[in-house]
């Protein structure tokens, strides 16, 4: 039986309906995760390094779509639960066109002047070479991209999170065959994964478009629509966290590599690389379920329903709290072999990562509140508070911590100033879901 945005919630029925969201964004991280290990053990730690750099660059772009979906979805959601099926398609409508075409400027903007921002994310002239092959190939493909990341949120709102989970899978399966193809077989290195991963973006995000496209469809469609300019600002603003937050953590990102490159070098960017890609799939966990309650928030804040919102409410967070402490123990017990998967040929880089990774990932146990509390905002259109909790956590504590923690414990500060940055936020989130679970009759 389907679940519909309307049901009452319990326990197995809202885990059922966002797994699909957990699901897809833990196979979308997985398949990145694949260029990872494609691009280590048959290219080499270089150009790991390459790929590290560029990519929070691609992701900065892609930020904007994630805006776009997250805040958009909220409104498409909400005028669904006043009632306006019609009006919902319109809005919809705007955000997609919108999406493609700010794809279309972004993309222009970053290939012109991609070795300066190359330099800027801190490319060394060993590293160059490959970081402007990878990064030109990618940042090509931004477009489909952010289509891929705006279209997830709003397969939720369509309530058909398995069609979603559906063309994710088949875009990652693109991405992995074509990493082995163009890399494995023929030899293209940083060229093929970068190729294999737009490919993927190719299937994940303009397939969705024919789906939302077929005529005499019900429910949320593409149609002709006008510029709603109050409701496009309003979406931007609503979703300026999942902005601030993929922003800043790419921002962060490039802090981190240029501090390892201060302190250990190459190496040490290697080592993070690691990190990093365990943890997309680590916290796309997170991700994927604060994505897939969102539009029941919506919907419910829309009608009116205040017992159901403080349902899912109560019910989330409980999900939330457990999570997290199986993400520390599930990290710790596997950061050895994980770690060998990728760097397994160098003992010295081996030891390093694992070191790094059994202090970093102590941080799971505050991420997931923090990410909650912003999507959960978001979902009640107040981007302001969503956006506070995403700026402090991800660009003034991460980017601080990284800063100061590195001057006291030197290279264990760089490990371990995540966790002082998540701890921090986590107590300011906690903070703010008290003090505003009156206004909105979730408390």
């Amino acid at each position: 039986m389907q679940i519909k945005l309307s049901d009452h919630f319990t326990y197995r029925k809202l885990l059922r309906f966002t797994l699909s969201s957990v699901v897809m964004m833990v196979f979308t991280s997985v398949y990145s995760v694949v260029d990872g290990l494609f691009v280590s053990n048959l290219v080499g730690d270089l150009a790991l390094s390459a790929v590290n750099i560029m990519f929070p660059l691609a992701m900065i772009v892609g930020a904007f779509g994630f805006m776009l979906g997250t805040g958009g979805s909220a409104i498409v959601a909400r005028t669904l639960g006043e009632g306006q099926p019609a009006l919902a398609s319109r809005y919809f409508s705007m955000i997609i066109y919108a999406v493609i075409l700010l794809g279309a400027v972004l993309t222009a903007g970053c290939l012109l002047f991609l070795e300066p921002l190359a330099r800027l994310a801190g490319a060394s002239d060993l590293l160059l070479h490959d970081c402007l092959v990878y990064g030109g190939i990618l940042l090509g493909g931004s477009v489909p991209f952010m289509l891929q990341t705006t279209l997830q949120s709003f397969f939720v709102v369509a309530e058909k999170p398995h069609l979603g989970l559906f063309l994710s899978i088949a875009a990652g399966a693109t991405n992995m065959v074509f990493d082995y193809i163009l890399i494995a077989v023929c030899g293209l290195g940083v060229a093929g994964a970068a190729i294999a991963t737009v490919l993927g973006y190719l299937v994940g995000g303009v397939l969705p478009l024919l789906y939302f496209l077929r005529p005499g469809r019900d429910g949320l469609r593409l149609t002709r629509t006008r510029l709603y300019g109050r409701e496009l600002l309003q979406a931007c603003v609503n979703g300026s966290s999942e902005l601030m937050s993929n922003i800043s953590s790419s921002f962060v990102g490039i802090l981190y590599n240029i501090q390892l490159m201060r302190l250990i070098g190459e190496l040490g960017v290697a080592a993070y690389s690691v990190m990093m890609y365990v943890d997309f799939v680590f916290i796309a966990a997170f991700l994927g379920f604060s994505l897939g309650s969102a539009p029941i928030i919506s919907f419910h804040y829309g009608a009116d329903n205040h017992a159901e919102l403080k349902n899912v409410f109560r019910k989330s967070m409980a999900v939330i709290g457990v999570t997290s402490c199986a993400m520390v123990l599930l990290s710790e017990v596997l950061s050895r072999p994980l770690s060998a998967a990728f760097v397994g040929y160098h003992p010295e880089l081996l030891e390093l990562t694992v070191h790094g990774f059994r202090l970093f990932a102590l941080c799971y146990l505050f991420s997931g509140i923090n990410i909650y509390a912003s999507a959960f905002f978001t979902a009640l259109c107040n981007g302001g508070l969503s956006a506070l909790i995403s700026f402090l956590r991800t660009l003034l504590l991460r980017g601080g911590m990284v800063l100061l923690m590195p001057l006291l414990f030197g290279l264990d500060g760089i490990w371990t100033a995540v966790i002082a940055a998540e701890g921090i936020g986590a107590v300011i989130s906690l903070a703010l879901l008290w003090y505003k679970r009156k206004s909105y009759h979730y408390g």
